[in-house]
């Protein structure tokens, strides 16, 4: 991926050498326009961001993870098919703040995460990540999340509803909502695997209204009773 020009790849030492250039610049010296800019976190093997840019070509998206080998593949396919409102990041997602000003994304998607049941900081809506992404989404900014997690779902939930934060759309079974329409029904390789298993989707969209701070809800979740794929077994 070194010779893609639509992928970067900074690891945290990179930035202890200086600061990303395109921070603030993403439009101005990538993309060469104006058009908002959609940032998919944990994105995989890139197929949502891929999917999403074929759909909207009137906006711009960013695949970010820190596993090279999974994001080939959406790095290669955007790049045999020519695709120009694309690109790939590779970091971890707690240093985005890094690589994006304030108010410089329009929208965030968060696509079957790890729903981290034991550790609270590392989930992706947690008050810690939310207060995160506030830095760097334009305000109201949107977020997505799909994931397979009842857990995950109801956490997130939780949160929103702890922060008095705006839900355009939630569904506990996306596919039998009515809801799945062309940009819902993109699906990840994960994401089939979890339908091959007979699991129920989720979806939630909510605006991230700017806060001084966010707080976790204090409410007990029962734990998902069966174990992601690639994660260790309980």
């Amino acid at each position: 991926m070194n010779h893609y020009p639509h992928v970067f790849q900074y690891p945290f030492s990179a930035l202890q050498e200086k600061e990303f250039e395109m921070k603030g610049k993403w439009n101005e010296l990538f993309f060469g326009n104006d058009r908002p800019i959609v940032i998919e976190l944990g994105c995989g093997k890139g197929e949502y961001t891929v999917g999403l840019a074929k759909l909207y070509p009137q906006k711009n998206f960013i695949g970010i993870d820190i596993k090279g080998a999974r994001m080939w593949n959406g790095a290669t396919q955007s790049f045999q098919d020519k695709m120009t409102n694309v690109a790939f990041l590779r970091t971890h997602i707690e240093l985005i703040d890094r690589f994006f000003a304030p108010g410089e994304v329009s929208e965030i998607w968060i696509t079957f995460p790890d729903p981290q049941m034991a550790k609270v900081n590392k989930r992706m809506t947690s008050s810690r990540f939310i207060q995160l992404y506030s830095r760097i989404l334009k305000e109201n900014g949107i977020i997505h999340l799909k994931t397979d997690s009842p857990f995950m779902y109801a956490y997130t939930c939780a949160m929103i509803q702890a922060n008095r934060l705006p839900v355009e759309v939630e569904t506990d079974d996306l596919y039998n909502s009515g809801l799945a329409d062309n940009i819902l029904s993109i699906q990840t390789f994960y994401e089939q695997q979890w339908l091959g298993r007979g699991m129920n989707i989720k979806y939630i969209r909510f605006i991230c209204e700017a806060r001084s701070n966010y707080r976790e809800p204090e409410i007990e979740i029962e734990r998902d009773n069966y174990r992601s794929f690639n994660r260790n077994k309980r």
